[in-house]
C-alpha cells in the first residue's frame, strides 16, 4: 500500500468515521456490533482499495461492507436467528454505486444517535460518556481521564448504557414533538460537548479538532431547523459559530496556542461573526434568555471588539454574573473571576479565584491555576506565579497548552535571573 493510499484512509477515518457508525448502527440496530462492522469495513478497505483504488462514494462503500459483513457475521451466529426480524436479514445488501439517503434534512443518523443516547432512561453521566464515544470517537481511556474515573469503570458503564439501550429497547430517532421539550436540554448539552472537545480538545497534539466544530455546527443547525421556536437552540448555534470564527486564529502555523487578546483579528470569520450576532440578537428577545444565549452574548462582545482593548470587559463580567444565576458552576465562577480581574484589576480577581481554589471543586482544573498563575505574573509576584503555572502544567494533557505554558514558566524564570545582580 502506498503512502499516498494509508494517507487517504486515514483521512477518511477522521472526517467519515463517525457519520458511518452512526448509519451502521441504525441498519444494525446494535452499538457493539455497528463499532465491529466500522473496525472491519476500513481492514477490508485496506486490502481492496490498494488492489483496486479508492471508490468514488467512499462513505457508501464502507457503510456497505461494514453492514453486509456484520449480517455475515450473524448469520453464522447462533443469535442471528433472534435478531433477524430487528435487523432485516431479508435486505441486508446496500448497492455502493447508489447514493446515500439524503441527510440534509432532520432525518439525520446523527441527530437520531444523539437523541438515542439522550434518552431519560441513560443516566447523565452515561448520556455524556455514549456521545464523546460514538459521536466524538473518544477512545474509553479519553473519556475515563474528562470524567476523572479509573479505565475499568468508564468501561463498565459504556457496556452498561449499551446494553440498556438493546435490552430497553430504545429507539433509534428523533422523538415525537409531544416529547421534544423533555429531551432537548441533554441533546443541546452534548451537542455543545461535541463542539468543545473539537475547539478545545481534551488531551493530544492538536488544539482544535476542526472535523468535530464542523459537525456540531451542523448538528445545531439541525437542531434550530428542528425546533425553531426554541430560543436556546439558536442560542447554541451562535455560541458555537461565535466561537469557531476564531479558530484559524487559534493557533500558529506550527501549532502554537495564541492568547485571545495576541490573536490576528483579520484572520477571524467576519461571516460566521455576523451570522452568530445575529442569532444571538434574536435569542436575547426571547422570554427568557437561557445560558447557551448569555455566553453567546459574550462570545460576541468579544468578536466585535475591533482590538483588546475595546472589549466592553464590565459588560462581560454582568453578563458571567447573569449566567451564575442561571447555570451555577464553579467554571463561571471561574470565568467571571477573570472578567472582574479584567475590569476592577488582578487583586480583585486573584481574590475570587483563591475563594474558589480553597472550596476544592476544581481542585484538578488546570485552567484555574493557569489563570491564578496570570494574574500572580501581572502582580509581579512572579515565585508564587511560577509554582501555579508548574501545577497548571503537571495536569494539563493537551500539547500546545502544555508548551504554552512550559514557555510561561521560562520566561518567568528569565525575568528574574536577568533581575539577579552579576558577582563580582
Amino acid at each position: 500500500m502506498t503512502a499516498e493510499l494509508e494517507q487517504e484512509i486515514g483521512r477518511v477515518y477522521r472526517t467519515e468515521s463517525r457519520r458511518i457508525l452512526a448509519t451502521l448502527i441504525r441498519l444494525l440496530g446494535d452499538f457493539d456490533v455497528a463499532e465491529e462492522a466500522l473496525q472491519d469495513a476500513f481492514g477490508v478497505a485496506l486490502e481492496q482499495w490498494a488492489r483496486d483504488g479508492i471508490p468514488s462514494n467512499p462513505r457508501t462503500w464502507l457503510v456497505s461492507t461494514g453492514r453486509n459483513r456484520a449480517i455475515d457475521r450473524m448469520r453464522r451466529d447462533a443469535r442471528f436467528v433472534a435478531r433477524s426480524d430487528d435487523v432485516g436479514a431479508d435486505s441486508v445488501a446496500v448497492d455502493p454505486t447508489e447514493p446515500m439517503e439524503n441527510e440534509s434534512g432532520v432525518e439525520d443518523d446523527r441527530l437520531r444517535l444523539i437523541f438515542t443516547c439522550c434518552h431519560p432512561a441513560l443516566a447523565p453521566e452515561s448520556q455524556v460518556a455514549l456521545t464523546l464515544r460514538t459521536i466524538c470517537g473518544l477512545t474509553t481511556e479519553e473519556i475515563a481521564r474528562s470524567f476523572l474515573v479509573p479505565v475499568p469503570t468508564m468501561a463498565q458503564r459504556l457496556v452498561r448504557a449499551t446494553g440498556k439501550i438493546r435490552a430497553a429497547r430504545i429507539p433509534y430517532g428523533i422523538p415525537p414533538a409531544s416529547e421534544l421539550p423533555g429531551r432537548i436540554d441533554a441533546v443541546l448539552a452534548v451537542v455543545y460537548l461535541v463542539f468543545t472537545e473539537g475547539y478545545a480538545a481534551t488531551s493530544g497534539d492538536e488544539l482544535i479538532r476542526r472535523e468535530l466544530c464542523g459537525e456540531a455546527i451542523r448538528l445545531g443547525r439541525l437542531l434550530v431547523e428542528l425546533m425553531p421556536t426554541v430560543s436556546e437552540t439558536s442560542g447554541l448555534l451562535a455560541l458555537m459559530l461565535l466561537h469557531d470564527a476564531r479558530r484559524d486564529a487559534r493557533s500558529t502555523a506550527t501549532g502554537e496556542l495564541v492568547l485571545l487578546e495576541e490573536q490576528d483579528r483579520t484572520r477571524w470569520n467576519r461571516e460566521q461573526i455576523e451570522e452568530g450576532v445575529r442569532l444571538v440578537d434574536a435569542s436575547l428577545r426571547s422570554a427568557r434568555v437561557g445560558p447557551y444565549a448569555i455566553q453567546a452574548a459574550i462570545a460576541a462582545l468579544h468578536a466585535k471588539a475591533p482590538t483588546p482593548s475595546d472589549t466592553d470587559w464590565r459588560q462581560i463580567a454582568a453578563l458571567y454574573a447573569l449566567l451564575l444565576e442561571r447555570a451555577p458552576s464553579a467554571v463561571v465562577e471561574l470565568n467571571h473571576a477573570v472578567a472582574v480581574a479584567m475590569v476592577d484589576g488582578p487583586e480583585a480577581g486573584l481574590l475570587l479565584i483563591d475563594a474558589i481554589d480553597a472550596r476544592g471543586e476544581l481542585r484538578d482544573y488546570h485552567l484555574l491555576d493557569a489563570a491564578r498563575a496570570d494574574l500572580l505574573r501581572r502582580l509581579g509576584r512572579h515565585d508564587e506565579a511560577t509554582r501555579a503555572y508548574e501545577r497548571a502544567l503537571e495536569l494539563a494533557a493537551l500539547e500546545p497548552e502544555r508548551r504554552f505554558l512550559s514557555r510561561r514558566i521560562s520566561e518567568l524564570q528569565s525575568h528574574d535571573s536577568d533581575r539577579v545582580p552579576a558577582r563580582s
